[in-house]
């Protein structure tokens, strides 16, 4: 059954189940809306009974249980007990797990229904709702993070299976919206609010399992074709378009009648663009988490190589920044197909820094400050950086202004104040944005306003500010000692800053006098904590000013003192570096005045000496760009630096020190870079670049084989262009090799030339990386490898080459090309394993199609070899011997791996034994036989030499090989008169006139008409034994009969079904006599001329391989037998 017919069973398949759904809840509906009337003196009473089915309710309302709790509702009466019945079935929902206990409870309720429809159906609707509401914000903000993630998945788990039977019991006519109305409208309202109040995305997986069932119901949505299959018998530049037509077959039929939906037009529409605007916010919030992700590890690396180790808390952040991205993109994926719509295309490292960079050239263009955009002239290293030092939170917005102590008036004039800046960035940004059309505005309803920018714990700004601080109900001074307590473990922008927010609620003078003294006492191996104490310092200095005051007093103490203790130099060594860190980072900070910061530069640079040295640097590299880049400071610390250099040059410092300053100077003021310079390109050419790398795709391909074939192709700088484009495969994504190769096929029925050159460059590209082995170009190599794979699989090369290109990988640059184990090849090291690699790539690309035939035959011996080159690797990398082991199992599941090099090279030793053997035994029976057999052995030797020549990787060429007839050959162990023989141009001509007639005569036709002649000529006009055998005996005295001048011939004569021979002695003197003889004397003369013929030849070869044997068996430890 063909991929075709398989679609179009599943498709039918489906349309039968959605059929028999839509049956199902439209005679259900119809049941519903007919009540049962029941006289309730008939029904059972029983407490005891009414309790079972409660419990049972309680239990489970699932398949398992429903012909009892039917039974039980049909036989009890039940009106006593309606609000624990409701109970009971709200718990009973939420252990439905299947489709089919899901129905079931859809009719357990449909059933109550009949039976009380004012008082079961409100009320259970009621609870139903209740369950399905979204959590307070509130709530969720006072929950640590955990907590809240596993409140969040156990309330999902909860919610799902409720919101599948309140879909259920909507379509069929128990949740409405009016009396004539469907649920839809309801459900939309409920899955609106999950989503609306869902900030953190929780609630998305609700939704996924909503589409799953629900969407061709609730949506309209069909599943679009079944997928593309490739045809093999497809013709060159119909393959792509034939893919096109065939995906638009076999869609999911609608209903024939709008009155068959169970859900109206206007809330499928109205809910349809509900969920595809809730998708497109979800993109966003994507398009978001993956930029952070990507700038959060460029930071991890930059951090990495400056100080060789990542800190863990930047670490444990990546991780869970990593953890959500991953849940957030399997959620847009899940969205995706459910909804059928495409996913963004995520940018990548380099499109980004593309982007950046056009941003900056725009920035230059209007004028903006260069030092501020530029990375080298930048004030701050990277935009995280940036970030800490300058986004530093507002105390007053989670603290209440009482507590600071903050006058009315100055909160208004600083309110007035902020929403003017507001207005105006709101103007700026219409302005910015002028042009670009709102979508779905006219849709503000069903639309979800859901912010892309979702709160994280790394932005405490975004949380709720706390009402109290998080600490246990003691004294101010306990809760002070508790703070301080914590303060060395705060090593993020979170925890400190939720230090900040915890001491304004503890702020007194005592309170900050001690906050001091705890900050000037750092100790001296934690300079980790001073970038984080200098934010904390920040964040309380505009409120309390005499923090940052009296902390900055103490440093400038300290450092006064480090001074005058010059001469100690290793014991307070890392005193001042902590003393020149700290001052460093609250001067970012803006928390020390910058006359004194200058004032400390100045100090050292006067005595520029011993420890000083050492000051300057860390200095320069702790705020020397800082100071360089602001406008208060820049002129004057510009002169201070060059007022340092010019000491430098004029002072003597030894190499430690001169290394330090240098290095302090340029990460301070980095030397300028030249703008790289964008290659110009023709509009062609940005044209065909833009179909191959952006376009092509599987839904494309057929676009793009047009466009391609609209192209000027007798340009020749538009041939150039494609060929470059088409022979370059790792500039495209691996994945889209394979159409590359394609659209190669394509082209090939209009240009045939094209792909001839596509198929030879890669071929030289390919020899290229064997003879250079260049560790930069592995990337290239493996894509061109895997396009060889799929050139080959789409018919533009034999077999042949791509044997001869696996052959290579192993045998190249190996002297007589032959691997040995611990043999040192210039180009193919023992250590490097990456020609094992290119032929994994090329056996996963192609080798499955090696499965029958001569073909076969052909990969297992190479794969015997391919075993024995691996050994004489050295040990293989994990990586390295996992491939292997996938690309062998998928090509050969059954093939038995040598353990050792010895099973291999004796692998490989009974290979080229079998083919020595059979070589020989067929040269035995060619000397041995006659004429005829002669020549057939001949023939049959040169076709299995031809195929023995396909399977070995050296091949010598014919003309080298070929012997003299007129020479005599002399065989000796060296080989070496051999060397120095060759055919005369007569015995070339000779040789070649029978090598065509055995070739011709090889040929299966030839064989059969062959074989057909010799029996019909064998029946007439052979001999039977005897008067064969007489024949010889009278041949014996041929030169008895000639010298009476007498021939004799037989005469054969057949009388009936019996043959009579008759001997007749003609004259010799007479023409037949005469003829016969010559002719039997030039039939011995050329019988004699291919006997020696085949035996040079056989005798020169099998000299040649047995030199060769030897050489490989006095080289390597491989046991060889020598046979004749």
């Amino acid at each position: 059954m063909d991929s075709a017919t398989l679609n179009g069973a599943q498709s039918n398949s489906r349309l039968d189940e959605e059929r028999l759904r839509l049956a199902k809840r439209k005679s259900l509906k119809s049941l519903n809306a007919t009540p049962i009337a029941q006289e309730s003196s008939k029904l059972d009473s029983s407490l005891k009974r009414h309790t079972a089915l409660i419990k049972r309710m309680r239990q489970s309302m699932a398949i398992d249980n429903r012909d009892q709790i039917v039974k039980d509702i049909d036989t009890l009466s039940l009106e006593k007990y309606v609000d624990e019945i409701v109970g009971a079935a709200v718990e009973g929902i939420s252990r439905c797990k299947t489709e089919k206990d899901v129905w079931s409870a859809v009719e357990i309720i449909s059933l109550l229904h009949r039976r009380f429809p004012t008082a079961f159906t409100p009320a259970i609707v009621s609870s139903l709702s209740s369950a399905l509401a979204a959590p307070s914000r509130a709530a969720l903000a006072a929950l640590a993070p955990e907590q809240r993630e596993k409140d969040d998945a156990s309330r999902v788990t909860r919610q799902r299976p409720v919101l599948r039977v309140c879909s259920e019991l909507a379509l069929v006519g128990i949740i409405r919206d009016g009396p004539t109305r469907s649920g839809g409208e309801w459900i939309m309202k409920v899955l609106k609010e999950l989503l609306s109040n869902d900030p953190t995305l929780s609630s998305l997986p609700l939704l996924s399992t909503f589409l799953k069932s629900y969407s061709r119901p609730y949506l309209g949505i069909v599943p679009p074709a079944a997928s593309k299959q490739i045809s093999t018998t497809s013709e060159p530049g119909k393959l792509s378009s034939t893919q096109t037509a065939e995906s638009e077959n076999g869609a999911f039929p609608p209903p024939a009648k709008e009155g068959d939906e169970l859900v109206e037009q206007d809330i499928r529409d109205r809910f349809k663009r509900m969920c595809e605007g809730y998708f497109e916010n979800v993109c966003k919030k994507l398009m978001i988490e993956h930029t952070r992700l990507q700038e959060q590890d460029r930071r991890n690396h930059e951090a990495y190589i400056k100080s060789g180790e990542i800190f863990e808390d930047r670490q444990q952040a990546y991780e869970k920044m990593t953890k959500g991205y991953e849940k957030l993109l399997a959620s847009c994926q899940s969205l995706s197909e459910l909804l059928y719509l495409p996913l963004p295309s995520l940018p990548t490292n380099s499109q980004k820094s593309d982007s950046i960079l056009i941003g900056s050239n725009h920035s230059n263009n209007l004028g903006a400050d260069t030092d501020e955009i530029t990375t080298s002239g930048g004030k701050w290293e990277d935009e995280e950086e940036r970030r800490f030092f300058e986004d530093v939170q507002d105390l007053k917005d989670f603290v209440p202004r009482g507590v600071l102590g903050i006058d009315d008036a100055d909160v208004k004039e600083s309110d007035k104040e902020k929403e003017e800046v507001r207005k105006l960035e709101e103007e700026l940004e219409n302005l910015g944005e002028n042009g670009i059309p709102e979508s779905r505005d006219d849709e503000p309803q069903e639309t979800l306003d859901e912010d892309p920018h979702t709160p994280t714990p790394g932005t405490p700004r975004a949380a709720s500010p706390p009402l109290s601080p998080h600490l246990a109900p003691q004294g101010p001074s306990q809760l002070l000692t508790t703070l301080l307590v914590r303060l060395p473990d705060a090593t993020n922008r979170a925890l400190i800053d939720q230090a900040a927010i915890d001491f304004a609620f503890l702020n007194s003078k005592a309170a900050r006098k001690r906050l001091v003294r705890f900050l000037g006492q750092v100790p001296k191996n934690r300079i980790d904590l001073l970038p984080h104490y200098s934010r904390l310092v920040a964040t309380l200095n505009p409120y309390m000013p005499d923090i940052g005051t009296d902390l900055v007093a103490i440093l400038d103490e300290e450092f006064r003192y480090l001074q005058r203790k010059k001469n100690v130099v290793k014991e307070l060594s890392e005193v001042r570096m902590k003393n020149i860190a700290y001052l460093s980072n609250l001067t970012k900070f803006r928390v020390v005045p910058s006359h004194l910061i200058l004032h400390v530069f100045k100090v050292c640079l006067d005595d520029f000496s011993g420890t000083n040295v050492e000051n300057l640097a860390l200095l320069l590299e702790g705020c020397g760009r800082f100071l360089l880049r602001s406008e208060d400071t820049q002129q004057r610390f510009a002169t201070m630096l060059e007022l340092m250099r010019r000491k430098q040059s004029m002072q003597h410092f030894d190499q430690r020190q001169l290394l330090l300053l240098e290095n302090a100077y340029y990460q301070c003021n980095p030397p300028e870079r030249a703008p790289r310079q964008e290659k110009q390109r023709t509009p062609i050419e940005l044209f065909i670049r833009h179909l191959i790398y952006d376009v092509l795709a599987k839904k494309t391909i057929d676009k793009v084989l047009k466009l391609i074939r609209k192209i000027d192709w007798d340009s020749e700088d538009a041939r150039r262009m494609l060929h470059k484009v088409f022979t370059k495969p790792w500039k495209i994504k691996f994945g889209n090799i394979s159409l590359l190769a394609m659209l190669t096929y394509d082209l090939q029925r209009y240009h045939p030339e094209f792909a001839v050159a596509v198929v030879d460059q890669v071929l030289e590209d390919v020899r290229r990386g064997l003879e250079q082995n260049v560790y930069s170009t592995n990337q290239r190599r493996v894509a061109t490898m895997k396009y060889l794979g799929e050139l080959y699989i789409y018919r533009l090369l034999s077999s042949g080459i791509v044997f001869d290109t696996l052959w290579s990988l192993v045998t190249f640059g190996h002297p007589e090309g032959r691997p040995m184990p611990n043999q040192a090849c210039p180009v193919d090291m023992p250590d490097d394993f990456f020609r094992i690699r290119l032929v994994c790539v090329l056996l996963d690309t192609c080798g499955m199609c090696f499965d029958r035939g001569t073909q076969r035959k052909k990969l297992d011996n190479f794969l015997v070899f391919f075993q024995y080159y691996v050994h004489c690797k050295d040990d293989l990398p994990m990586d390295v011997d996992f491939m292997l082991t996938d690309s062998l199992e998928a090509v050969r599941p059954k093939l038995e791996m040598a353990k050792t090099l010895e099973e291999a090279a004796v692998a490989v030793d009974e290979m080229i034994n079998s083919v020595f053997q059979a070589t020989n035994s067929q040269g035995d029976d060619g000397t041995a036989s006659g004429d005829e057999s002669g020549d057939e052995d001949e023939r049959h030797q040169e076709t299995e030499r031809e195929d023995d020549e396909d399977e070995e990787a050296q091949q010598s060429p014919v003309d080298e090989r070929a012997p003299s007839p007129d020479e005599p050959v002399v065989l000796s162990a060296s080989n070496s008169l051999q060397d120095s023989l060759g055919p005369s141009e007569e015995a070339e001509a000779e040789f070649a006139k029978e090598l065509a007639k055995m070739v011709t005569d090889t040929s299966a036709e030839s064989r059969k008409v062959d074989k057909k002649t010799a029996l019909a000529l064998w029946d007439a006009a052979v001999l039977a034994p005897g008067p064969r055998k007489k024949k010889a005996d009278d041949n014996d005295d041929d030169d008895q009969a000639d010298n009476e001048n007498v021939m004799n011939f037989t005469l054969l004569t057949k009388k009936g079904n019996k043959q009579q021979s008759r001997q007749i002695a003609v004259p010799s003197a007479s023409a037949l006599a005469v003829h016969t003889r010559s002719a039997q004397q030039q039939d011995r003369v050329e019988q004699q001329h291919l006997k020696r013929l085949v035996l040079d030849y056989e005798q020169r070869e099998e000299a040649e391989e047995m030199k060769a044997l030897e050489a490989r068996n006095r080289a390597g430890a491989i046991k060889i037998r020598y046979v004749g």
